[in-house]
């Protein structure tokens, strides 16, 4: 059974099915792969994001993921919302996915990376503030400091997703 090349995968959150979660497919991949000793070189897990597929590379796994398109988001119609999350910080772009319902936030690149850490998010006044109904998801991104020859991260980010039972998705970015 564990030897097939096909699976079917879902994932939960405390409060419900959600369509996609990157991180557990790549672990049931892992699981497959290192633990079972599945030796397909391609699986395919089937999901409500469609057929994922990952492979192994040498020493990794690579996944293919859905790419999900984003259009820019009129600040107005999301106004209390990113005045909750984010009080006076200034947006540099606002982008939204209506397949995924979730509304990307970029902080202005003049902060820093501890503007982004010390956010402090309350599920209740996400979920009181967001009134069009069309926001499932929250992510907040500051550009990074990779520059030049120095590595660094090319972007810091956090999501929050209360709308599906949990206030921030701890292994994001």
């Amino acid at each position: 059974y564990l030897q097939g090349s096909c699976f079917g995968l879902r994932w939960f959150t405390p409060a419900n099915e959600v369509p996609l979660c990157g991180h557990a497919t790549l672990a049931a991949a892992a699981v497959l792969f290192h633990i079972q000793k599945n030796t397909n070189s391609v699986l395919t897990f089937v999901t409500l994001s469609g057929e994922l597929k990952a492979r192994q590379a040498e020493d990794h796994i690579v996944l293919d993921l859905p790419l999900y398109l984003t259009y820019p988001q009129v600040l107005q119609e999301v106004e209390e919302l990113i005045k909750t999350a984010l009080g006076d910080k200034i947006v540099q772009d606002l982008r939204y996915s209506p397949d995924t319902k979730k509304l990307l936030v970029r902080l202005s690149d003049a902060y820093e990376r501890s503007v982004l850490e010390e956010l402090q998010l309350s599920s209740q006044s996400l979920l009181s503030a967001e009134k069009t109904g069309k926001v499932k998801g929250l992510i907040v991104t500051l550009k990074g400091n990779s520059s030049g020859k120095q590595k660094g991260h090319d972007f810091y980010s956090r999501y929050f997703a209360p709308w599906y039972g949990i206030l921030e998705d701890p292994v994001t970015g």
